[in-house]
C-alpha cells in the first residue's frame, strides 16, 4: 500500500509517467422489442426481455495527473491481449518517455513473463525493460485508480443495453475522446502519513 502511495505523491515527470491499468468486461445485450420513446411526463421505456449477445474485455488506462485515459476493448482476456496493451502503453501512448510507472492489481496475468509468450525474446525485453511495476496489495484494489474511471465510464457510458461490439467500441471512443478533452486530473488525496492513522489497525504492534 505504501509503495502505492509514494508512487502517487511523486511529482509529474514526463520522463516517468504514472499509468494505472484495470480491467472490466461488458455484457453485450440487445433489445427484443423497439423500445417506446419518450413522451411529456413519460421517460424512454424498455421491454423487460433482452437477447444476450455475447460478453467484450475492457482494459482501462489512464495516467491520473494527466488528465487522460483510454480504453482497449478486446473479444477475449488472455495474456496474448495484456501483452498486446502494454506494446500500445508504451509505443503508442508514451513513446518517449524512459520509463512507464505501472500500477496494476495482482491478477495472474500481470505479470512482465506475459511479454515472453507474445513476442520474441528481444522484442519483450524491450518493452519490459521500459515498465517499472507496482502492485496493489491483495484486497486493496480501491488503491488503483484506473477503478474511478471504470466507474465513471459505467455510469456515464456503459449504463444501458449495448447491442454489439462494434457499437461498444464507438460509444467508448466517445466517451474517451471527450473526457480527455476536459483533461481533468485526479486529484488523489490519500497519503502515506494517512494510510499510517486512518489504518493504524493493519501495522504491526511494537512494544
Amino acid at each position: 500500500m505504501e509503495d502505492v502511495l509514494t508512487v502517487y505523491q511523486a511529482p509529474v515527470d514526463d520522463r516517468r509517467p504514472v499509468v494505472c491499468v484495470d480491467e472490466s468486461s461488458k455484457q453485450l445485450v440487445a433489445e427484443t422489442r423497439i423500445p417506446q420513446p419518450p413522451a411529456p411526463g413519460q421517460p424512454l421505456r424498455y421491454d423487460y426481455e433482452y437477447r444476450r449477445h455475447g460478453v467484450c474485455h475492457l482494459f482501462m488506462l489512464t495516467a491520473p495527473k494527466r488528465g487522460w485515459r483510454t480504453v482497449k476493448v478486446t473479444a477475449r482476456r488472455t495474456k496474448l491481449d495484456f501483452a498486446a496493451v502494454l506494446r500500445d502503453l508504451t509505443d503508442v501512448h508514451f513513446p518517449q518517455a524512459e520509463t512507464v510507472v505501472l500500477v496494476c492489481d495482482n491478477l495472474n496475468t500481470h505479470h512482465p513473463s506475459v511479454l515472453y509468450e507474445a513476442f520474441p525474446p528481444a522484442e519483450a525485453r524491450r518493452i519490459a525493460a521500459r515498465l517499472e511495476w507496482h502492485y496493489t496489495p491483495k484486497h486493496g484494489s480501491w488503491l488503483n485508480i484506473a477503478e474511478l474511471e471504470f466507474a465513471a465510464l459505467a455510469a456515464q457510458c456503459l449504463d444501458r443495453r449495448i447491442a454489439s461490439e462494434a457499437e461498444l467500441r464507438a460509444e467508448i471512443e466517445a466517451w474517451v475522446r471527450d473526457r480527455n478533452a476536459l483533461g481533468t486530473p485526479v486529484r488523489w488525496l490519500f497519503t502515506t502519513e494517512d494510510a499510517r492513522t486512518k489504518l493504524l489497525h493493519l501495522y504491526p504492534t511494537f512494544e
